[in-house]
């Protein structure tokens, strides 16, 4: 912590006297001490900001003495610290807002106009963006773009993966980390189970990606794609995504497509097993902890692992001990990995994307398949081998993602979805309305459902039968389509099913979704 006066133990107020005493007059902090910032950071752990702040303005008040000026100078340079090392606080928390203003009312009460300047913070920006989940920033890339994965370079797709992943990261608050680490749930943790969503999200839509496919050999084209892109998100110092992606590769929906793997080049296949040896557990993640450590600048880290790390230290550490006094033992070792997470999202990047891409990637991504409904599609493509018993009925997990992750899935939020589904509308026929007569044709929507797999045809979707898709056409059809994903493999679409077999294209008469049996699956594959 870079002082010695505190060893194991002490109380809040001798750790705040602590930190004002290490301010000059000047405001600078005296031989690079971390204790302010430690404090700043943790101080949440302990008591509210509202509180911190609060004990603060006491000490400034009851101030005396002959150094009285002096202490209540420190005491304004360190509020200052706070301010500048973590603005967001001063723009969210209403009551540190409150409290700074009475602190700064005193201070003009007590005629000290350089202490009000000091606790100024009517020029801080807003950070309102964090607590809204799906806004998202503008991005330079401008001009129509291709909106088809399979013709999206890797290193496209491991970019728009990129900036997803670091716009979830970014706005996950010291709070969800404390409130997950303590209570090891993500119960009223909306931001951080968005990210684990996503996460999630990425998994099952790679293996769909790969499942889409009706040949061996085009299965494995795709599994060769997504290891490219894994390449390219080691590149980005995207840990994070790479250890999705490598997840949805090794699960056992794709490991155990035999046929398939038989196509991968012994090139692709190398490269294969140094993405997955780079996230194994094995030695604690010892792979990854050593690349991560070796990154500079933006990098994203595997959260779970650090998640992880972070209860390690709360369940072995008690946070207060000998009189209500603060455990510095545990505050100093949480710091370590907290201070890293919420330093890294402010770091800058390059990278370079276009919105369509990130509507396009944002709805598809948000999958409420469940993993035993993508198992049985993998049966389907490749039977289990009669000779092998032993094969299981069921989905092994893989070993490459964490137990953090598991079980966690999108919510539906009709909101949210229509809001998705306005924007992705309006960048497909941005990009293929080439004659901006307000229609798209049969070819041009079926390369762009290409990227769902598994949606409805384009029949379902031509309700006028005039051979061209509206606008309005297309905005019903991706409404109709997120709850059909609830009707055939999600619990959120309640039907009241009956089991048959149908031997040609069926459509729910509720929802007016595709009824995809694996009759007629296999059929379409076979032809």
């Amino acid at each position: 912590m870079g002082s010695s006066t505190f060893r194991k133990a002490a109380s809040l107020d001798e750790l705040l006297y602590a930190c004002i005493e290490m301010f000059d007059e000047n405001g600078d902090l005296t031989d690079n001490n971390l204790l302010p910032r430690t404090v700043l950071l943790m101080h949440r752990w302990y008591l509210s900001s509202t509180e911190l702040a609060g004990k603060l303005l006491s000490i400034y008040r009851n101030s005396s003495g002959e150094n009285c000026n002096d202490f209540r100078l420190k005491t304004c340079h360190f509020m200052r610290y706070w301010i500048l090392e973590f603005p967001a606080e001063f723009n969210l928390d209403l009551g540190l807002i409150q409290m700074t203003e009475e602190f700064r009312e005193l201070a003009s009460q007590l005629g000290y106009e350089e202490h009000i300047n000091l606790i100024d913070i009517s020029s801080i920006p807003s950070y309102d963006w964090m607590r809204k989940v799906t806004q998202r920033k503008k991005t330079s890339k401008k001009g129509k773009v291709c909106l088809l994965f399979d013709h999206l370079e890797p290193v496209e797709l491991a970019e728009h993966l990129t900036f997803l992943e670091y716009k979830a990261f970014r706005r996950i608050a010291f709070t969800d980390y404390q409130s997950y680490v303590i209570h090891g749930s993500l119960v009223d943790n909306p931001t951080l189970e968005r990210s684990i969503a996503l996460f999630n999200g990425i998994s099952k839509w790679v293996q769909l990606m790969v499942l889409s496919k009706p040949t061996p050999q085009q299965r494995a084209e795709v599994i060769t794609k997504y290891i490219n892109v894994a390449e390219k998100l080691l590149d980005l110092q995207n840990f994070n995504t790479l250890m999705s992606v490598v997840g949805g590769l090794s699960h056992s929906s794709i490991s155990r497509l035999k046929d398939t793997h038989a196509h991968l080049s012994s090139d692709v296949t190398k490269v294969w097993n140094e993405m997955t040896e780079l996230v194994s557990s094995n030695g604690n993640y010892c792979n990854y902890r050593k690349a991560f450590a070796e990154c500079e600048g933006f990098k994203i880290p595997i959260l779970g692992v650090h998640l992880k790390d972070l209860i390690a230290v709360h369940v072995i550490f008690p946070d207060w001990i000998d009189d209500n006094k603060v455990n510095t033992v545990k505050m100093q070792q949480l710091y370590v990995t907290l201070n890293e997470l919420v330093s890294l999202q402010s770091a800058s990047h390059h990278l370079e994307t276009s919105m369509d891409l990130i509507n396009l990637l944002t709805l598809s991504l948000d999958l409420y398949h469940t993993e035993d409904d993508i198992y049985k599609l993998s049966l389907v493509l490749e039977p289990r081998n009669p000779k092998s018993p032993t094969s299981p009925t069921t989905p092994n997990k893989p070993d490459v993602p964490l137990d953090w992750a598991s079980g966690v899935t999108p919510k539906p939020d009709p909101t949210i979805i229509n809001k998705h589904i306005r924007k992705l509308v309006e960048s497909v026929f941005r990009n293929y309305d080439h004659d901006h007569d307000g229609y798209i044709s049969q070819e041009d929507f079926e390369s762009i459902a290409a990227n769902f797999p598994f949606l409805d045809s384009f029949c379902v979707l031509d309700k006028d039968q005039d051979g061209l898709i509206s606008k309005e056409e297309m905005m019903a059809y991706f409404l109709r389509a997120k709850s059909q994903f609830h009707c055939k493999m999600g619990p959120g679409f309640m039907h009241n099913f009956q089991e048959m077999t149908y031997r040609k294209p069926t459509f729910c008469e509720h929802c007016a979704g595709f009824v995809c049996s694996f009759y007629y699956a296999v059929q379409m594959f076979r032809h």
